[in-house]
């Protein structure tokens, strides 16, 4: 599994959503961008990221993930 592979996937999936992907093989870490999902509550985030990867994590393509949320307006601020 790819870095890019899975930032694809997932920004198919999440409309809008901005992800930025670091790791390989089986461990990410993921930095999503979206005012979508930042709005809901934590648990619910990562219900939304995992309802989507939750086929490679059952078959051992990803064993680890890692993720953070941030607003379109609180990433543009960490330069």
């Amino acid at each position: 599994m790819q870095a890019l592979e899975v930032k694809n996937f997932l920004e198919a999936k999440l409309p809008g959503a901005v992800v930025e992907v670091e790791g390989e093989g089986c461990n990410f870490q993921l930095n999503v961008i979206s005012d979508d999902l930042t709005a809901l509550g934590p648990v619910k985030r990562q219900q939304q990221i995992y309802a989507h990867l939750n086929p490679w994590i059952a078959d051992g393509s990803i064993h680890a993930v890692t993720m953070k949320f941030f607003s379109r307006a609180d990433w543009a601020s960490r330069a």
